[in-house]
């Protein structure tokens, strides 16, 4: 096993990774409940140094305590970055992949990026650093990356890491996937990997795509964590 299995008192939400007087979470007790009831309140401890990092890309990382899913992307592209915002380019079909396999009551827009929160999701990159393509990334650009998502695993223990194309996952722990549930985890979170979303993985059927985000769905209800 990878990680560790404690799991903290404190439920912090992280936008951005700025740790100065973040909102806290009151999550539900039991594990599989959505966050439509959080309790936001105010805390002046300062977050954990694994999660405290800025993103100094201008996008955002929305997170908060005990999640269903986190989703991770490769890196921010240069429509992101400029909008401040996940999977900010209009080609990009992860939105529209969302909203098809269940994760959303509609299509949502990149500036609503925060409202995932209330469903039970978040967001994060594995690589900080904005590129025109993912293949522009190189080694250097996911040094840290293992140990800041197992921060977040063991800080905000959210169900499912689940990155968003296997470039994330293989220059974060530097082992080539297949698509779907992983043999590793990180504490008790256990690893997805999704087909990439990118408009450059195009030439993978929508509807293959979409098989993968409905598979993590189903792994996502209540009685399939193990």
């Amino acid at each position: 096993m990878h990680g560790v299995s404690t799991h903290p008192c404190a439920r912090r939400v992280v936008v951005g990774g700025v740790g100065v007087a973040p909102p806290l979470v009151r999550a539900p007790t039991a594990r599989g409940e959505l966050h439509g009831a959080l309790v936001l309140e105010r805390e002046a401890s300062p977050l954990p140094a694994t999660l405290s990092r800025p993103a100094l890309n201008g996008v955002p990382d929305i997170l908060a305590a005990g999640l269903r899913a986190v989703f991770c992307g490769i890196n921010p592209g240069r429509a992101s970055a400029a909008a401040g915002a996940h999977f900010g380019n209009p080609r990009n079909d992860f939105w529209r992949l969302l909203a098809d396999a269940g994760f959303t009551p509609r299509l949502f827009v990149p500036d609503e990026q925060l409202q995932l929160l209330d469903h039970g999701y978040g967001l994060t990159n594995a690589a900080r650093r904005t590129t025109r393509g993912s293949s522009e990334l190189r080694r250097a650009d996911f040094d840290g990356t293992a140990e800041r998502l197992a921060g977040i695993a063991q800080e905000l223990n959210p169900l499912v890491i689940a990155f968003v194309g296997k470039a994330g996952y293989e220059g974060t722990y530097r082992d080539r996937p297949a698509l779907g549930l992983q043999e590793r985890r990180v504490g008790d979170t256990l690893m997805f990997v999704l087909p990439s979303t990118s408009p450059a993985n195009a030439a993978v059927p929508y509807e293959e795509r979409l098989r993968w985000f409905v598979a993590l769905r189903e792994l996502l209800e209540p009685g399939e964590r193990c």
